[in-house]
């Protein structure tokens, strides 16, 4: 059951949750009987931030949740309640301070998530009744949102690359949308010879999956996801904690696909492929070498300097495709590099664009909506860092400056500059539970992305 409910005109049932906070706790004081104000003064309750207190009318029965929140922070002012509060259903009373409810039943419903998988939910969470128009808007996130962290969160061993790309195929077939799929030596067959190249070194043969949607006249809008599925480094390999969570490395394909289900339910008025190029860069006598030189689909000879920067040129020959069919957008997502951890950390994903202004009006909308985005710059005279004495470029190099630069513009080199060309790196991922944020899987720029892109396809 959805934890974000209609709340029905004249409806009784639910409880008034009150936000509240220091500044403003005395106003709400004053609306409660003498008795409620012994019991907050007793329970020490004094509106602090993340705090909530139950208060009961004479009788004992629960009334009202009074809620301390930080009025600047409306998604996380909600998060923790679902787990916390009684299971039962509330509403947000009128005289809370939040301005933005909107934003607050996101969190809510953000903060009900639990990946139940492998075990049971430790509870049920309670429900929140909105206005049908909010549950109706913010329904479509909440579940995209969730399918990331699903995918995420699941393990390679149930999520490889077929997994991934069935996952796609549910996808096509709920929207009556076209996929296709190139699988283990097919895509040598069909030029697609850097994906088969990371990707052979598993006992699961990699694939690309293609989904198209839409009408033909529609502008051309691709959508391309990194699906490493389990990235040990290949011959390159990991150490042990660098490789523990690679399961991961797929997050960003869990965007894309996210994404594209959020643009076919909303039917933008987009001619719409979807590319998900969905390998496993493991280690085997198949797998392959630091020195090797591929020639990708795009005709562009790559040294392989290091087997670990992989994610690159899975996306390489995906963009190269995408960009054949002319485009009017091409967005990428990926968990691309810890450069841009290390630049930006966890919860902000780096873009980068080759318009200023698609730049700007991603930014803008991540900004409106509390999924903020920061841009890096694609410094072209750091190219000189995938120099390659053999090939026309090097995947990496020896230096470990601008990590996240040099990835993008890697990446780059085959979008064609008349194409305008979005580049998320990132993290996909919680370190530890935050209010509306559990640890594990997360979704960091698709309602950013989204937003933006319901303001550039409007009819």
């Amino acid at each position: 059951m959805s934890v974000l409910i209609e709340r029905k005109a004249g409806e009784r049932q639910s409880i008034a949750i009150e936000t509240t906070d220091p500044s403003r706790f005395a106003a709400t004081r004053r609306r409660l009987t003498a008795a409620q104000r012994r019991w907050l003064a007793d329970s020490g309750f004094e509106a602090a931030p993340g705090t909530f207190a139950l208060v009961a009318d004479a009788t004992g029965k629960l009334v009202r949740v009074l809620a301390g929140v930080d009025a600047g922070d409306a998604l996380g002012a909600l998060a923790t309640l679902p787990r916390a509060l009684p299971e039962a259903t509330y509403h947000l009373a009128d005289e809370g301070v939040l301005d933005d409810t909107r934003q607050a039943a996101l969190g809510w419903a953000l903060g009900a998530y639990e990946f139940t998988r492998y075990r049971k939910a430790r509870r049920a969470p309670a429900r929140l009744a909105i206005a049908a128009a909010e549950a109706q808007l913010l329904a479509p996130l909440v579940e995209a949102t969730a399918q990331v962290r699903d995918l995420v969160n699941t393990p390679t061993e149930d999520m490889g690359p077929k997994q991934l790309a069935d996952a796609v195929k549910q996808l096509g077939k709920a929207h009556k949308a076209k996929v296709r799929e190139w699988v283990g030596d097919d895509l040598l067959a069909a030029n697609f010879p850097t994906i088969h190249a990371v990707g052979r070194g598993s006992h699961r043969p990699a694939r690309l999956v293609e989904l198209t949607w839409g009408k033909a006249g529609d502008p051309k809008l691709a959508v391309v996801g990194k699906g490493v599925c389990f990235d040990t480094g290949g011959l390159d390999l990991k150490p042990a904690d660098g490789m523990r969570w690679m399961k991961k490395d797929m997050g960003g394909a869990a965007h894309a696909i996210a994404l594209a289900g959020l643009i076919m339910q909303a039917r933008l008025p987009v001619r719409l492929t979807l590319l998900i190029p969905a390998v496993e860069n493991a280690v085997s006598g198949a797998s392959l070498r630091p020195g090797d030189v591929i020639t990708t689909r795009g005709g562009i000879t790559v040294e392989v300097d290091n087997t670990d920067a992989e994610g690159r040129l899975v996306l390489c020959d995906a963009l190269s495709y995408a960009s054949e069919q002319q485009p009017d957008l091409i967005v990428d997502f990926a968990t691309l590099t810890g450069a841009a951890r290390v630049a930006l950390g966890p919860d902000l994903p780096a873009l980068f664009a080759n318009r200023d202004d698609v730049a700007d009006q991603v930014v803008a909308a991540g900004r409106a909506i509390n999924d903020p985005l920061w841009r890096l710059p694609l410094w072209r005279p750091y190219r000189k860092m995938l120099e390659s004495y053999l090939a026309d470029m090097a995947n990496a190099g020896p230096s470990r400056h601008a990590g996240a630069i040099t990835a993008a513009l890697y990446l780059e080199r085959f979008v064609p500059e008349t194409t305008p060309w979005l580049h998320l790196d990132t993290y996909a991922w919680n370190d530890g539970d935050r209010p509306g944020r559990p640890r594990g899987g997360e979704a960091l720029g698709l309602r950013a992305f989204f937003a933006f892109l319901q303001q550039r396809y409007t009819r």
